[in-house]
């Protein structure tokens, strides 16, 4: 069965939901009558008369173009800022490099001559060290040396052997037999009778020489006494090489 919806109460709560409505229109109107007043006390004396359909249809028009010249401004000084910045850190990074460069060049300039001064160390230390293996040696092994007799077999072995050692060419019996006939092996022996002895320059020793060939063919290493037997020998011998091609190839006087 239906509900009475005639009751007391709620006609009363139907009444006060209409006068609330009520109550909500006048309130709009009366807020709508301000906003005319309000743009119509803002019109310029001067100005015509301007409805308040005129006044509430105005719209205001926002520009929606950016700023540019404020842009600009900020944008510019920021990339500013960055270029110098950029460049406070180059030229930073620049003197970094360098510094590290030079750093680099004087450790390999200091390597370079510490490896240096180590080879030539070494190289010093090798050489003293083999110096004193070298003085070590000298002072163990004994010098070699050749004693020769003082007779005619001596001085001619004698002579044999300083003209060995400068080339001068002749054998032991090439000097023998030549001594043999000059001198019969007098060291001490004067030919006073022959044309040396009248020119005042006579032959003297093993091999027969006069003054001034002795002087010309002296060997060096030897006596420069004329009468030294080896002295006298490896210069004859001397002067037969040049003379004869050597002392072998005398058979005679000469």
């Amino acid at each position: 069965m239906p509900k009475n919806t005639n009751t007391p109460g709620h006609s009363r709560l139907t009444k006060l939901n209409k006068l609330t409505k009520q109550h909500k229109i006048a309130l709009a109107g009366v807020a709508t009558l301000g906003a005319a007043a309000l743009a119509f006390s803002a019109v310029p004396s001067d100005a015509g008369t301007t409805t308040s359909d005129a006044a509430t249809s105005t719209k205001i028009a926002y520009s929606t173009e950016p700023i540019k010249g404020v842009k600009a401004s900020v944008t510019d000084q920021l990339a500013g800022a960055g270029v110098k910045t950029e460049a406070i850190q180059a030229k930073a990074d620049a003197k970094a490099k360098a510094a590290k460069a030079k750093a680099d060049a004087a450790a390999k300039k200091k390597a370079a001559a510490e490896a240096a001064a180590k080879k030539k160390a070494e190289v010093a230390r090798k050489a003293k060290k083999a110096a004193s293996r070298s003085t070590e040696r000298v002072r163990i092994q004994p010098v070699a040396t050749t004693t020769y007799a003082n007779n005619l077999n001596g001085w001619i072995n004698h002579a044999l052997a300083i003209m060995k050692q400068k080339g001068i060419p002749g054998s032991y019996n090439g000097l023998y037999k030549n001594i043999m006939r000059e001198s019969s092996g007098n060291p001490s022996a004067i030919n006073g009778w022959d044309v040396n002895a009248v020119n005042g320059t006579p032959s003297i020793g093993l091999l027969q020489v006069i003054q001034p060939t002795f002087n010309a063919y002296h060997v060096s290493g030897t006596s420069s006494n004329i009468y030294d037997p080896v002295a006298n020998i490896t210069a004859a011998a001397n002067y037969a090489a040049d003379r004869y091609g050597s002392i072998d190839n005398v058979n005679s006087a000469y």
